[in-house]
């Protein structure tokens, strides 16, 4: 398996629930601040494509879990690419606690994103930009449908 983008994260209270386990949503907020971190590192020239036309619209996301978080765990979450198509792309994610006693693999998800072109309300699918298929090469070996 192919190595992925890492985004390290220490989990907050403000993340978890009266019991102290992480609410759901923050997984897939994790999702969401690994993949705009990646660009802003991997792909700055997608984020200024993200300002003229280009839109990156999140058609599906999942998480399945294994063990949980509690506040104050150290975690990292990695990011592969799992497909790669000429107007979609689906990433995986896996959520991994790292502790004294080593790295466990807590959870595991998945975003499917189409690429649109034009003004709002008038979108059209287009490529996936050349710029992002080079930045996410080294995390991923797809093949092109």
């Amino acid at each position: 398996m192919n190595r992925g983008y890492e985004y390290r994260h220490v989990v907050g209270f403000e993340e978890t629930n009266l019991v102290g386990n992480v609410y759901y949503v923050n997984y897939l907020r994790w999702q969401g601040r690994c993949r705009e971190l990646f660009l802003k590192e991997h792909a700055p020239e997608v984020l200024a494509d993200l300002n003229r036309d280009l839109k990156l619209f999140t058609l599906k996301v999942d998480c399945e879990f294994f063990a949980e978080l509690t506040a104050f765990d150290d975690l990292v979450v990695t990011m592969r690419l799992a497909e790669l198509a000429q107007t979609q792309l689906e990433l995986e994610f896996d959520y991994l606690r790292v502790d004294g006693a080593g790295t466990r693999l807590v959870a595991r998800g998945r975003q499917r994103i189409a690429c649109m072109r034009g003004p709002n309300g008038h979108t059209e699918p287009a490529r996936v930009p050349a710029a992002l298929v080079r930045a996410l090469a080294p995390y991923g070996a797809p093949v092109a449908v």
